[in-house]
């Protein structure tokens, strides 16, 4: 069976980092777009942050940028997104998602379909 687990997530102050890491079951992730995107109750799925198939192409949403680093490890099949000053807006269900083409801005707003979804890992800024 095919899935992608998300880990790392929990509580954390306000300006505190977490690293959040994405691994897959069943097929390569190095062989997929990844995308990190969250939830908060009562507002829509917003996509963080992207990543190309090669790694090398990355695409964040306006309201993370300079505050996270999305990133691919290929020697171990991951993908972590690391978040630094950390609001206590930032907290959500954080959950990852794979793509088998490069459209990561695409993937990011939410205008293609994916391939495979995560269950989520709650993140908790306290301020």
């Amino acid at each position: 069976q095919s899935q992608l687990v998300e880990s790392g997530g929990g509580l954390v102050q306000s300006g505190g980092s977490l690293r959040l890491s994405c691994t897959a079951s069943g097929f390569t992730l190095g062989s997929y777009a990844v995308g990190w995107f969250r939830r908060t109750p009562g507002k829509e799925r917003e996509g963080v942050a992207c990543i190309d198939r090669s790694g090398s192409t990355m695409y964040y949403a306006d309201s993370v940028k300079g505050r996270v680093t999305i990133s691919k490890d290929f020697a171990k099949d991951t993908v972590d997104l690391r978040m630094n000053n950390l609001k206590p807006e930032d907290t959500a269900v954080y959950t990852c998602a794979a793509v088998q083409y490069d459209e990561i801005q695409k993937m990011c707003i939410g205008s293609i379909s994916v391939n495979y979804w995560g269950q989520g890992t709650q993140v908790t800024v306290s301020s």
